[in-house]
């Protein structure tokens, strides 16, 4: 059967062409001569042409939710006035105090349901999550490498083949990354095996506690006042846990409560910070600790399957650690507050289940394999992640404009009109976050993300400052990148007192989740700061 020219241009909307460097030939019949290679890949799909209303629907359902009272209080104001003023002054005094002196059992009755109401409603309204400080580890720098230096180091490693190093060549060259990431010292000094229970136990040691050691020195908070850690790591998960090994380490308390979340990805800091806020809110007067990594070199890859050697290209060291609190005593020196969590999983798709998979390859080595339409996928999870929390986020006057788009796409569908206008329904509602948020923290994956998220959701160089930069500086460090893209955004001392910042991740399953913070207070220069040694060189010119 022919395929009709409109899918056709459909699909040819959705390829983007590069034209590619490959240097000058070493051999063969073209050795000396300088060739190119022009490379055809999927893009993210055009979020202003394509969106499924039913998730800007469940985030207008969260919205409205909330708004009740903003539609029934006025209304109630509005019949009391009504009542009072038709009345004079000596008629309101009477009914305020004549009347009501000679019948005490009503005053003290009404006054009895106005204070039950008011408990009831502070009682049962959630408490306020405070992001107190974070902190996030930055190796010794006798564990920098350059570009140059990883390929020296994959050389004599001895595992890889002259193809397979230039594969990887190429990659780092459009990867975005800098000359000072940092890889575990197990990558470069070994010939041997580094993904052992060993290296890896000695990686996550190194990076673990060196962010709690900060966090605990910068908010002087004692271990022993922590009532809920959540630790998150995808690849390697030893027993005894990550989480078991902080509270041997610091000594703990025996009634905290401690999880361990374990093969979900880069977007997992934010389930993370989610789990953390469900048990605040089952817990008062609370600390919870928060704590994002991934460990590279237990996750090297010394085999030549080109899907499963992009992951070594990108990742590098790195861990988070956030200390959140729901004790209202903290709202006065907490950096930020939790506004709304929106989490998307699109596992239920084969292909989005399967784009990010942890496998053998043909001569049994294990590594993470990278599907070619991991962008496709993963465009398709952010569309549905940010047309869910645009109704939650958007000024009120866009909230409006939603509303009705909505309803006029209910009222209009399928009576075919032909006009494409707004009213008609022809044109779905699409977010402006740039209305929503003052900064940006997007997930670095790589520069080609970057530059298709940034072009799909219309977001300038500034909006992708933090993005791009922590990818040039620290790589992929998977879950804690979003914090090192704040911790940049703290060092330029950029966040305002009342700026919402907008944290974006995704990762395998496939999953897209958002966090969104207010800040409490103009964050000035910190005096522990992974950035603090190298700011003034940035923002680099890439």
């Amino acid at each position: 059967m022919p395929i009709p020219s409109s899918a056709m241009a459909s699909e040819r909307d959705l390829l983007s062409t590069e034209i590619v460097n490959r240097g000058i030939e070493s051999s063969g019949p073209n050795a000396g001569s300088l060739t190119f290679s022009v490379r055809v890949r999927r893009r993210l799909p055009d979020f202003l042409q394509s969106v499924n209303l039913k998730y800007v629907k469940l985030g207008y359902h969260h919205l409205i939710n909330h708004a009740i009272y903003l539609a029934t209080i006025p209304v109630l104001v509005l019949v009391f006035s009504a009542e009072v003023g038709s009345l004079s002054k000596e008629e309101l005094w009477k009914k305020l105090w004549d009347d009501a002196r000679y019948d005490l059992a009503t005053v003290l009755g009404f006054f009895g349901v106005f204070v039950f109401t008011l408990s009831v409603y502070f009682m049962s309204r959630p408490r306020s999550i405070y992001l107190v400080d974070f902190a996030c580890y930055r190796p010794h720098d006798d564990l920098k490498v350059s570009k140059d230096q990883f390929i020296e180091v994959a050389r004599k490693s001895g595992k890889f083949n002259e193809e397979s190093l230039e594969f990887q060549k190429r990659i780092l060259n459009s990867s975005g990354l800098g000359d000072e990431t940092y890889i575990p010292k197990s990558v470069i000094a070994s010939t041997e095996n580094t993904a052992t229970m060993k290296e890896g136990r000695a990686e996550a040691s190194a990076v673990m506690f060196g962010a709690l050691d900060e966090l605990f020195e910068k908010t002087r908070v004692r271990p022993k006042d922590i009532g809920v850690l959540v630790v998150n790591c995808s690849i390697f998960n030893p027993t005894p846990s990550l989480s078991a090994m902080i509270i041997n380490h610091y000594k703990m308390r025996g009634n905290i409560l401690s999880y361990n979340l374990g093969g979900m990805g880069c977007s997992a800091g934010i389930i993370a910070v989610d789990l953390a806020r469900d048990m605040l809110q089952a817990n008062p007067n609370n600390y919870a600790v928060v704590v994002s990594t991934e460990m590279v070199g237990y996750n090297w890859y010394p085999g030549s399957d080109r899907s499963m050697l992009i992951p070594n290209c990108f990742f590098r060291m790195g861990c988070s650690a956030v200390l959140l609190s729901n004790r209202r005593r903290d709202y006065h020196r907490a950096k930020y507050r939790l506004e709304h969590i929106v989490r998307t999983h699109k596992g239920a798709d084969d292909r989005s289940f399967r784009c990010v998979y942890q496998e053998e390859d043909e001569n049994r080595l294990k590594g993470l394999k990278i599907s070619k339409e991991l962008v496709e996928i993963g465009g398709d999870a952010l569309k549905t992640n940010i047309t869910t929390l645009g109704p939650l986020v958007l000024p009120f006057s866009e909230q409006l404009l939603f509303f009705a788009t909505l309803v006029s796409r209910h009222l209009f569908s399928g009576r075919g009109t032909s006009q494409p206008s707004l009213l008609s329904g022809k044109r779905p509602y699409i977010p402006d976050f740039k209305l929503a948020f003052e900064r940006f923290c997007v997930h670095a994956a790589s520069k080609t993300v970057l530059d298709e998220l940034q072009k799909n959701l219309e977001l300038s160089e500034e909006n992708m400052e933090a993005s791009r930069m922590t990818l040039h500086r620290f790589g992929n460090t998977s879950s804690s990148s979003i914090w090192y893209e704040l911790a940049y955004l703290e060092a330029k001392e950029k966040v305002k007192r009342g700026d919402r910042v907008w944290q974006l991740a995704f990762g395998s399953g496939f999953k897209c989740n958002s966090l969104v913070w207010r800040s409490m207070r103009r964050v000035r220069k910190p005096s522990r700061n992974p950035w603090l040694e190298c700011i003034e060189r940035y923002p680099v010119n890439l």
